[in-house]
Protein backbone atom coordinates (compact mmCIF):
# COMPACT_ATOMS: atom_id res chain seq x y z
CA UNK A 1 0.00 0.00 0.00
CA UNK A 2 2.87 2.38 0.76
CA UNK A 3 4.27 2.02 -2.75
CA UNK A 4 0.84 2.53 -4.31
CA UNK A 5 0.38 5.69 -2.26
CA UNK A 6 3.74 7.01 -3.45
CA UNK A 7 2.82 6.28 -7.05
CA UNK A 8 -0.39 8.25 -6.62
CA UNK A 9 1.57 11.18 -5.19
CA UNK A 10 4.04 11.48 -8.04
CA UNK A 11 1.96 13.74 -10.33
CA UNK A 12 1.26 16.04 -7.39
CA UNK A 13 4.97 16.16 -6.59
CA UNK A 14 5.69 17.51 -10.05
CA UNK A 15 7.08 14.50 -11.94
CA UNK A 16 7.28 15.25 -15.64
CA UNK A 17 8.74 13.74 -18.75
CA UNK A 18 12.47 14.35 -19.26
CA UNK A 19 15.23 13.22 -21.62
CA UNK A 20 16.64 9.87 -20.45
CA UNK A 21 19.52 7.85 -21.90
CA UNK A 22 19.44 4.13 -21.09
CA UNK A 23 22.10 1.44 -21.33
CA UNK A 24 22.93 -1.94 -19.73
CA UNK A 25 25.55 -4.68 -19.87
CA UNK A 26 23.33 -7.64 -20.80
CA UNK A 27 22.76 -6.46 -24.37
CA UNK A 28 20.40 -4.15 -26.21
CA UNK A 29 17.90 -6.93 -26.99
CA UNK A 30 17.63 -8.24 -23.40
CA UNK A 31 14.05 -8.29 -22.08
CA UNK A 32 14.75 -6.53 -18.75
CA UNK A 33 16.11 -3.46 -20.55
CA UNK A 34 13.38 -3.37 -23.17
CA UNK A 35 10.58 -3.71 -20.60
CA UNK A 36 12.07 -0.85 -18.57
CA UNK A 37 12.36 1.23 -21.74
CA UNK A 38 8.67 0.70 -22.44
CA UNK A 39 7.73 1.56 -18.85
CA UNK A 40 9.69 4.82 -18.94
CA UNK A 41 8.05 5.79 -22.23
CA UNK A 42 4.62 4.96 -20.76
CA UNK A 43 5.49 7.25 -17.84
CA UNK A 44 5.94 10.12 -20.28
CA UNK A 45 9.72 10.25 -20.70
CA UNK A 46 11.72 10.79 -23.88
CA UNK A 47 13.98 7.74 -23.81
CA UNK A 48 16.82 6.58 -26.04
CA UNK A 49 18.43 3.17 -25.55
CA UNK A 50 22.12 2.80 -26.41
CA UNK A 51 23.42 -0.58 -25.25
CA UNK A 52 25.94 -3.25 -26.29
CA UNK A 53 25.15 -5.40 -29.31
CA UNK A 54 25.59 -8.50 -27.14
CA UNK A 55 25.97 -9.54 -23.52
CA UNK A 56 28.94 -7.75 -21.99
CA UNK A 57 28.36 -8.62 -18.33
CA UNK A 58 31.32 -8.18 -16.01
CA UNK A 59 33.09 -5.65 -18.21
CA UNK A 60 33.22 -2.96 -15.53
CA UNK A 61 34.43 0.36 -16.89
CA UNK A 62 36.15 -0.99 -20.02
CA UNK A 63 35.87 1.33 -23.01
CA UNK A 64 36.90 0.70 -26.63
CA UNK A 65 36.01 2.19 -29.98
CA UNK A 66 33.15 0.19 -31.57
CA UNK A 67 34.31 -2.31 -34.16
CA UNK A 68 32.44 -3.55 -37.26
CA UNK A 69 29.83 -6.15 -36.39
CA UNK A 70 30.38 -9.18 -38.63
CA UNK A 71 27.92 -11.62 -37.00
CA UNK A 72 24.29 -11.14 -35.95
CA UNK A 73 23.66 -9.31 -32.69
CA UNK A 74 22.29 -10.94 -29.55
CA UNK A 75 19.20 -13.08 -30.23
CA UNK A 76 19.62 -12.37 -33.95
CA UNK A 77 18.55 -8.79 -33.31
CA UNK A 78 20.81 -7.28 -35.98
CA UNK A 79 22.18 -8.63 -39.25
CA UNK A 80 25.88 -8.16 -38.59
CA UNK A 81 26.42 -6.27 -41.83
CA UNK A 82 29.74 -4.72 -40.80
CA UNK A 83 28.51 -1.59 -39.07
CA UNK A 84 29.97 -0.62 -35.65
CA UNK A 85 26.66 0.81 -34.41
CA UNK A 86 23.07 0.32 -35.51
CA UNK A 87 19.44 0.63 -34.56
CA UNK A 88 16.02 -0.89 -34.85
CA UNK A 89 14.76 0.69 -38.07
CA UNK A 90 11.12 0.46 -37.02
CA UNK A 91 11.90 1.91 -33.57
CA UNK A 92 15.03 4.04 -34.05
CA UNK A 93 15.32 5.03 -30.38
CA UNK A 94 16.53 1.46 -29.76
CA UNK A 95 20.26 1.43 -30.60
CA UNK A 96 23.18 -0.98 -30.34
CA UNK A 97 26.89 -0.29 -30.10
CA UNK A 98 29.41 -3.05 -30.85
CA UNK A 99 31.52 -2.47 -27.75
CA UNK A 100 31.32 -2.25 -23.96
CA UNK A 101 28.56 -0.75 -21.76
CA UNK A 102 30.64 2.35 -21.01
CA UNK A 103 31.23 2.88 -24.73
CA UNK A 104 27.52 2.40 -25.38
CA UNK A 105 26.66 5.04 -22.79
CA UNK A 106 29.28 7.41 -24.21
CA UNK A 107 27.96 7.05 -27.77
CA UNK A 108 24.42 7.39 -26.49
CA UNK A 109 25.17 10.68 -24.72
CA UNK A 110 27.42 12.22 -27.38
CA UNK A 111 26.26 10.84 -30.72
CA UNK A 112 23.00 8.88 -30.77
CA UNK A 113 20.55 10.61 -28.42
CA UNK A 114 21.27 14.22 -29.50
CA UNK A 115 19.86 13.33 -32.93
CA UNK A 116 16.45 12.96 -31.30
CA UNK A 117 16.78 15.91 -28.92
CA UNK A 118 17.83 18.74 -31.24
CA UNK A 119 21.41 18.42 -30.03
CA UNK A 120 20.53 18.52 -26.33
CA UNK A 121 22.07 16.24 -23.72
CA UNK A 122 20.21 13.75 -21.51
CA UNK A 123 18.88 15.00 -18.21
CA UNK A 124 19.21 11.59 -16.55
CA UNK A 125 20.93 8.28 -17.31
CA UNK A 126 19.65 4.86 -16.28
CA UNK A 127 21.42 1.53 -16.64
CA UNK A 128 19.75 -1.88 -16.52
CA UNK A 129 17.95 -3.51 -14.94
CA UNK A 130 20.80 -5.98 -14.85
CA UNK A 131 20.03 -9.70 -14.97
CA UNK A 132 21.37 -10.61 -11.53
CA UNK A 133 22.41 -8.52 -8.56
CA UNK A 134 25.21 -5.98 -8.33
CA UNK A 135 26.02 -5.66 -4.64
CA UNK A 136 29.22 -5.24 -2.59
CA UNK A 137 32.25 -6.49 -4.57
CA UNK A 138 30.14 -7.12 -7.69
CA UNK A 139 29.74 -3.36 -8.08
CA UNK A 140 33.35 -2.89 -9.18
CA UNK A 141 33.09 -5.42 -12.02
CA UNK A 142 29.58 -4.59 -13.22
CA UNK A 143 29.19 -3.11 -16.68
CA UNK A 144 25.75 -1.88 -15.63
CA UNK A 145 27.35 0.15 -12.84
CA UNK A 146 30.26 1.12 -15.10
CA UNK A 147 27.87 2.71 -17.60
CA UNK A 148 26.10 4.67 -14.86
CA UNK A 149 29.39 5.88 -13.38
CA UNK A 150 30.59 7.01 -16.81
CA UNK A 151 27.44 9.12 -17.21
CA UNK A 152 27.98 10.76 -13.81
CA UNK A 153 31.57 11.65 -14.64
CA UNK A 154 30.27 13.15 -17.89
CA UNK A 155 27.91 15.38 -15.94
CA UNK A 156 24.69 13.33 -16.22
CA UNK A 157 23.06 12.06 -12.99
CA UNK A 158 22.63 8.30 -13.15
CA UNK A 159 20.93 5.29 -11.58
CA UNK A 160 22.07 1.67 -11.97
CA UNK A 161 19.35 -0.97 -11.52
CA UNK A 162 19.90 -4.71 -10.94
CA UNK A 163 17.58 -7.61 -10.08
CA UNK A 164 18.45 -10.79 -8.21
CA UNK A 165 16.12 -12.90 -10.35
CA UNK A 166 18.27 -14.28 -13.14
CA UNK A 167 17.49 -15.85 -16.49
CA UNK A 168 18.17 -14.00 -19.72
CA UNK A 169 15.32 -13.59 -22.21
CA UNK A 170 15.00 -12.01 -25.61
CA UNK A 171 13.00 -8.83 -26.06
CA UNK A 172 10.29 -10.84 -27.88
CA UNK A 173 10.07 -13.82 -25.49
CA UNK A 174 6.79 -15.68 -25.89
CA UNK A 175 6.42 -16.02 -22.11
CA UNK A 176 8.06 -12.97 -20.49
CA UNK A 177 9.15 -13.48 -16.90
CA UNK A 178 7.20 -11.83 -14.10
CA UNK A 179 10.47 -10.30 -12.92
CA UNK A 180 10.86 -8.29 -16.13
CA UNK A 181 7.51 -6.60 -15.50
CA UNK A 182 7.96 -6.09 -11.76
CA UNK A 183 11.49 -4.73 -12.07
CA UNK A 184 10.42 -2.32 -14.81
CA UNK A 185 7.56 -1.00 -12.66
CA UNK A 186 9.80 -0.57 -9.61
CA UNK A 187 12.64 1.04 -11.55
CA UNK A 188 10.22 3.51 -13.10
CA UNK A 189 8.76 4.30 -9.68
CA UNK A 190 12.18 5.20 -8.29
CA UNK A 191 13.17 7.09 -11.44
CA UNK A 192 9.98 9.16 -11.27
CA UNK A 193 10.54 9.85 -7.57
CA UNK A 194 14.06 11.15 -8.25
CA UNK A 195 12.72 13.37 -11.04
CA UNK A 196 9.84 14.62 -8.90
CA UNK A 197 12.32 15.67 -6.21
CA UNK A 198 13.62 18.36 -8.57
CA UNK A 199 16.95 19.39 -10.02
CA UNK A 200 19.72 18.72 -9.34
CA UNK A 201 18.39 15.17 -9.30
CA UNK A 202 21.42 13.80 -7.44
CA UNK A 203 24.47 15.33 -5.75
CA UNK A 204 27.64 15.81 -7.77
CA UNK A 205 29.75 12.66 -8.35
CA UNK A 206 26.99 10.42 -6.99
CA UNK A 207 25.13 7.50 -8.58
CA UNK A 208 22.37 5.37 -7.13
CA UNK A 209 22.98 1.62 -7.08
CA UNK A 210 19.59 -0.07 -6.79
CA UNK A 211 19.16 -3.82 -6.25
CA UNK A 212 15.83 -5.64 -6.38
CA UNK A 213 15.33 -8.96 -4.54
CA UNK A 214 14.01 -12.05 -6.24
CA UNK A 215 10.50 -12.00 -7.62
CA UNK A 216 8.58 -14.96 -6.22
CA UNK A 217 6.92 -16.31 -3.08
CA UNK A 218 5.29 -13.37 -1.31
CA UNK A 219 7.06 -10.88 -3.59
CA UNK A 220 5.28 -11.06 -6.92
CA UNK A 221 3.72 -7.62 -7.43
CA UNK A 222 5.39 -4.20 -7.41
CA UNK A 223 3.07 -3.00 -4.64
CA UNK A 224 4.61 -5.56 -2.25
CA UNK A 225 8.15 -4.15 -2.45
CA UNK A 226 9.71 -1.50 -0.22
CA UNK A 227 12.76 0.73 -0.79
CA UNK A 228 15.50 0.83 1.86
CA UNK A 229 18.41 3.28 1.99
CA UNK A 230 21.60 1.20 2.16
CA UNK A 231 25.36 1.23 1.62
CA UNK A 232 27.56 -0.62 -0.90
CA UNK A 233 30.43 -1.76 1.30
CA UNK A 234 30.11 -3.19 4.82
CA UNK A 235 31.49 -0.09 6.51
CA UNK A 236 33.18 -1.55 9.60
CA UNK A 237 35.93 1.06 9.43
CA UNK A 238 34.07 3.75 7.51
CA UNK A 239 32.93 7.14 8.78
CA UNK A 240 29.35 7.24 10.09
CA UNK A 241 26.52 7.24 7.58
CA UNK A 242 23.63 9.67 7.52
CA UNK A 243 21.25 9.43 10.48
CA UNK A 244 18.37 7.25 9.29
CA UNK A 245 16.02 4.75 10.90
CA UNK A 246 17.54 5.48 14.31
CA UNK A 247 21.13 4.68 13.32
CA UNK A 248 24.23 6.24 11.81
CA UNK A 249 25.11 3.02 9.99
CA UNK A 250 22.99 2.18 6.96
CA UNK A 251 22.28 -1.50 6.28
CA UNK A 252 24.60 -3.38 3.92
CA UNK A 253 23.06 -3.72 0.45
CA UNK A 254 23.45 -7.51 0.41
CA UNK A 255 21.65 -7.83 3.76
CA UNK A 256 18.76 -5.74 2.44
CA UNK A 257 18.27 -7.77 -0.73
CA UNK A 258 18.46 -11.09 1.15
CA UNK A 259 16.26 -9.99 4.07
CA UNK A 260 12.89 -11.70 4.59
CA UNK A 261 10.30 -9.57 2.90
CA UNK A 262 10.43 -7.65 -0.34
CA UNK A 263 13.16 -5.09 0.30
CA UNK A 264 15.01 -3.09 -2.36
CA UNK A 265 18.44 -1.67 -1.56
CA UNK A 266 19.10 1.91 -2.65
CA UNK A 267 22.77 2.73 -2.12
CA UNK A 268 24.28 6.16 -2.67
CA UNK A 269 27.49 5.43 -4.56
CA UNK A 270 30.61 7.52 -5.03
CA UNK A 271 31.35 7.72 -8.76
CA UNK A 272 35.05 8.24 -8.04
CA UNK A 273 35.65 4.76 -6.62
CA UNK A 274 32.27 2.91 -6.74
CA UNK A 275 32.07 2.71 -2.94
CA UNK A 276 29.58 4.36 -0.58
CA UNK A 277 29.24 8.13 -0.85
CA UNK A 278 29.83 10.27 2.27
CA UNK A 279 26.99 11.00 4.66
CA UNK A 280 26.34 14.56 3.51
CA UNK A 281 25.51 13.23 0.05
CA UNK A 282 23.51 10.35 1.53
CA UNK A 283 21.51 12.98 3.40
CA UNK A 284 20.53 14.73 0.17
CA UNK A 285 19.24 11.46 -1.32
CA UNK A 286 17.48 10.53 1.93
CA UNK A 287 15.61 13.82 1.92
CA UNK A 288 14.74 13.56 -1.77
CA UNK A 289 13.30 10.05 -1.40
CA UNK A 290 11.89 10.33 2.13
CA UNK A 291 8.33 9.57 1.02
CA UNK A 292 9.48 6.37 -0.68
CA UNK A 293 11.91 4.94 1.86
CA UNK A 294 11.18 2.54 4.69
CA UNK A 295 13.23 0.89 7.44
CA UNK A 296 14.18 -2.74 7.81
CA UNK A 297 12.25 -4.40 10.67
Amino acid sequence: MRLQACLALLPALGAHGIRIIQSNDDGWAELYARTFFDALVASGHDVVLSAPAENKSGSGSLDAEPSPRKTPCQYGSCSGNGAPIGRNESSPRLNWVNSFPVTSMKYGIDTIAPQFWNGERPELAVSGPNVGSNVYLQVHFSGTVGAAVYAVKDGVPAIAFSGLSGGTQAWNASEPSAASRVYAELATTLTDAVIASGKPYLPEDVFLNVNFPEVGGHCTEASQFKFVLSRINIGLFSAPDVQHCGSTRLPFDTAVVLAKGCYISVSVGDANDKTTAPREKQAVVRDKLKDLLTCLP
